[in-house]
């Protein structure tokens, strides 16, 4: 278990993180070196030797190491990213960047995405220099820039420019797992993340011939376009099940006393009822349209139309995707990627996953742990090119009625600070054995 001190820096590095602005828009437009040098300053603190690494003026990242006790032993990696996603302040109840404290909750954007796992990060490794403590294997700590957006000025800048950095590391924790779900009738899920979708944005292009809205055009790049978004939104992608949503399914199948039918996992997901909600995004591909752009004059037809798709592919399935989206776009709508990267699958029967499993069990005994894909992404894609395994490990212990997903990227971001104390301790604990 953490000391008392590793339990109040926890809820100050939170606070204190979240009130540097490190808003992430996309295009470059995000500048995270504050958080970077607050990270590097108080790992500096704990006898360590931060590195600050930049693609991009101002798009800092931060990596360390902490040698182990047994140099036998492949290293691990612990990373966490420093930008957030914009928040409007006139839509929440608290300042998004306020870091403020109250009621027992800490509150602002980067609560649980994910400047409370930086934080974590930052209490346990202070508390071990405090304690003279080293853990078994070698750890890469790594703070990353522009996760939120392509991390090409970040994880994928470092895996690319920096893999000598991570020398030795064959396995990864990061977000998003060992939450607390609450299914509603008195049980605690905590799900590890063994797996992530592959991400496929998409930018679809019709062309046609350009004329007068008035004058029947049997080649209208808007009609194009639409059929082909109309079917791609419309299409039943067929079941698809990875090792790790199959494991997830058989083990939330047992916990609810369900005979495990992987046959027909449309009737198991609805015996599930609430926890399903923490696979049915994982058992099939996806490809949402999310974007339109076309014309410039009412009674103008224009000569092209441009829509843009959010696709993701499970591990394994990426071939299909590439051939249905060539089918459902047609001969008249050209698509390609606007940003590509791959599924993810990590054992759920390693070690590693017994020791997470033991971590969040040690100090939440009541909780039922289950594996789980994440529907979309995170930087274990980028360090996944270095040939390591990532698994999504934020521990926090939530109160009924936080809905930790509906938090992510949401209104009114908000942690509870015994959740943080939890993480420290799981993490703690798990990070000097595992």
């Amino acid at each position: 278990m953490a000391d008392a001190q590793a339990r109040d820096e926890v809820v100050r590095f939170t606070s204190e993180l979240i009130r540097l602005d490190t808003t992430n828009r996309g295009g470059g437009d995000c500048r995270e070196r504050p958080a970077a040098e607050y990270a590097a300053e108080r790992l500096a603190a704990a006898g360590l030797e931060p590195t600050l690494l930049e693609r991009a003026p101002g798009r800092t990242n931060v990596v360390a190491r902490i040698e182990g006790t047994d140099p036998s032993a492949d290293a691990l990696l612990v990373h966490g990213h420093l930008d957030v996603v914009p928040a409007e302040a006139r839509d929440w109840s608290v300042h998004p960047f306020s870091g403020e404290v109250r009621d027992g909750v800490v509150w602002g954007r980067g609560a649980v995405d994910m400047k409370n796992m930086d934080a974590m990060i930052l209490a346990v490794v202070r508390a071990w220099a405090r304690q003279g403590v080293r853990p078994r294997r070698d750890l890469v700590l790594a703070f990353t820039a522009d996760e939120e957006a392509s991390a090409e000025d970040g994880a994928g800048f470092l895996a690319e420019r920096h893999a000598g950095l991570f020398e030795g590391c064959t396995e990864a924790i990061g977000e998003s797992g060992a939450f607390t779900f609450h299914d509603g009738a008195g049980r605690e899920i905590y799900p590890i993340a063994a797996g992530e979708r592959g991400t496929g944005w998409l930018k679809l292009t019709a062309r046609g011939r350009a004329g007068h809205g008035s004058k029947v055009n049997r080649e209208n790049a808007v009609t194009r376009l639409a059929a082909a978004v109309t079917r791609i939104g419309e299409h039943e992608w067929p079941l698809r099940l990875t090792p790790t949503v199959r494991a997830a399914l058989s083990e939330l199948a047992a916990l609810y006393g369900i005979e495990t039918a992987l046959d027909d996992v449309d009737a198991l997901l609805r015996k599930l009822g609430p926890a399903a909600s923490l696979v049915e995004a994982t058992v099939r591909n996806s490809a949402n349209p999310t974007m339109l752009e076309a014309g410039y004059k009412l009674n103008v037809i224009p000569g092209e139309a441009v829509a843009y798709v959010d696709g993701r592919y499970l591990w394994g399935a990426e071939d299909e995707f590439r051939a249905t989206l060539d089918e459902l776009t047609g001969p008249d709508v050209d698509w390609e990627f606007r940003h590509h990267s791959v599924a993810l699958q990590a054992p759920v029967d390693a070690p590693i996953y017994a020791e997470m499993r033991a971590a969040v069990q040690e100090f939440a005994p009541e909780g039922h742990v289950v594996p789980y894909c994440m529907s979309g992404g995170t930087d274990a894609k980028q360090f996944s090119r270095l040939g390591i395994r990532g698994y999504g490990f934020a521990p926090l212990k939530l109160p009924e009625g936080y809905d930790y997903q509906a938090l992510f990227h949401g209104v009114d971001e908000c942690v509870p600070v015994e959740a943080l104390h939890f993480g420290v301790d799981v993490l703690d604990r798990f990070l000097r054995t595992a």
